[in-house]
């Protein structure tokens, strides 16, 4: 089954299944959802503490790093406008074996996103409600999720305007009360530069340990393009909402982040790190803050990220099935809604298996998704330099060369500061995507794709 490169003939390189449908704001907003704006709040003890108090530094240099796989992924989705994302860019960039690694490590990102999502929002609530158990904030949030991804990436679409607006409510909610409570100097605090800067405790492999835990709330912006044949705006629409999406939300991140570092400065005295934002919210608004962003992180984490998470993920298994490196049945298209409707299904399963699973090891859970997404992201930067120098023979050296190689070394920087146990239990993802392929090699040659 040969694919030939769309520059080379100028038609399609698919047939067109998935209907086009999505405008430049609904990719935007697709972004946002899937970073989530509040995302910070859930994991705010963990970064404050691995930077020493410089916790908006750490979201600062996340930001900043992913910016240059954003331009690659920009790069990437104008040449090869199809579903797939780095599966796609990495096959047609490089080769279909790099094709397919890199996609078995976005995979191992994305397929355990949503399970951990869910696993994550499901425990807050019972947290609150204990009287219901796990098990049935799991099915509710997965159960929902799927109905609206199958009816359609529109229908999805509709959904994500309103969990962003409801999110940036809460989120300028927070600042305002914040900033308000800094200004009264609540808890001793005061307006200070030490949590983007701080000369006395700074070090730059521990800022980068922490940046490994921040850039866990960046991950989400490369997934605008799996939507890439559902876009109407052209083949930049996708680059163009890739990029600003990732800024959008990186001041966000920023701006949060450091008006809750000014009321609680001491990130050493923390009760539980793990609920350190919520603790925070208290002390600047009363209870209700508390509850408020309690229950928007995980409202916002069990519907609005897992939601536009598993259309993501559906729509890899979709294009890695289309090709044949996954059973046939994931590439169905559903006649009416024209959505991937199996591979949705299918992840919703998946999702419920892997909580259940993972019920009690969340931590373990959340350690494999960075080593998926950044290793991918390697893959990526690799695809722009071989596919633009070597094979489309560019002599734009800065475009093509020195921006996918600061973002190489960037991203292969926070790769190295990952914990091991994320790196060992990636490594055995790693080990059986080997095998598959070698097992796709020996016994179905006929499957090979021609896409030099």
């Amino acid at each position: 089954m040969a694919i030939p490169n769309k520059q080379e003939t100028n038609t399609p390189l698919y047939k067109q299944e998935l209907k086009r449908s999505l405008t430049f704001w609904d990719l935007l907003i697709y972004g946002l959802v899937f970073m989530v704006p509040i995302a910070p709040f859930g994991i705010y003890g963990a970064v404050a503490q691995g930077s020493n108090g410089m916790v908006a530094l750490a979201y600062l240099i996340g930001m900043i790093g992913m910016i240059f796989t954003a331009l690659s992924y920009a790069r990437m989705s104008e040449a090869f406008p199809i579903a797939g994302s780095v599966y796609s860019y990495a096959q047609r960039g490089i080769n279909e074996s790099a094709g397919f690694i890199a996609g078995w490590l976005i995979l191992l990102d994305y397929i355990f996103v949503p399970a951990l999502l869910y696993l994550v929002s499901a425990a807050a609530l019972n947290d609150i409600v204990p009287e219901i158990p796990l098990l049935f904030w799991l099915v509710i949030f997965i159960g929902i999720n799927t109905v609206i991804n199958v009816l359609g990436i529109e229908f999805t679409a509709k959904a994500n305007k309103i969990i962003v607006v409801l999110e940036l409510i809460v989120l300028a909610i927070f600042v305002a009360v914040g900033v308000a409570a800094i200004i009264q100097g609540v808890n001793g605090a005061e307006f200070t530069f030490k949590p983007i800067y701080d000369a006395e405790n700074f070090s730059m492999g521990m800022v980068m340990g922490a940046v490994s835990i921040a850039v866990l709330s960046f991950l989400g912006f490369d997934a605008i393009s799996t939507l890439a044949e559902e876009s109407k705006g052209g083949s930049k629409a996708v680059g163009k909402a890739i990029i600003f999406s990732l800024i959008v939300v990186g001041i966000l991140f920023i701006i949060q982040t450091w008006v809750a570092a000014l009321i609680w400065p001491d990130y050493t005295t923390f009760e539980n790190a793990d609920v350190a934002f919520y603790q925070i919210a208290e002390i600047a608004g009363g209870a209700w803050l508390k509850w408020l962003t309690i229950l928007a992180t995980a409202l916002a984490w069990g519907i609005a990220d897992a939601l536009v998470a598993q259309a993501a993920i559906s729509r890899i298994l979709y294009s890695m099935a289309r090709d044949r490196k996954l059973p046939k049945y994931l590439s169905k298209i559903h006649p009416k809604f024209q959505t991937p409707y199996t591979s949705t299904i299918v992840v919703a399963i998946i999702s419920l298996i892997v909580t259940a699973f993972f019920a009690s090891r969340i931590g373990a859970l959340a350690s494999v998704v960075n080593f998926g997404a950044l290793s991918a992201f390697l893959f990526l930067h690799v695809s722009v330099v071989v596919y633009f120098l070597k094979k489309q023979k560019s002599k734009q050296y800065f475009k093509h060369l020195v921006l996918p190689v600061i973002g190489f070394l960037i991203i292969g920087y926070v790769w190295i500061n990952l914990d091991p146990l994320s790196k060992q239990l990636g490594f055995i993802w790693l080990g059986i995507g080997i095998i598959y392929l070698v097992f796709l090699k020996v016994f179905k040659k006929d499957t090979s794709l021609d896409v030099d």
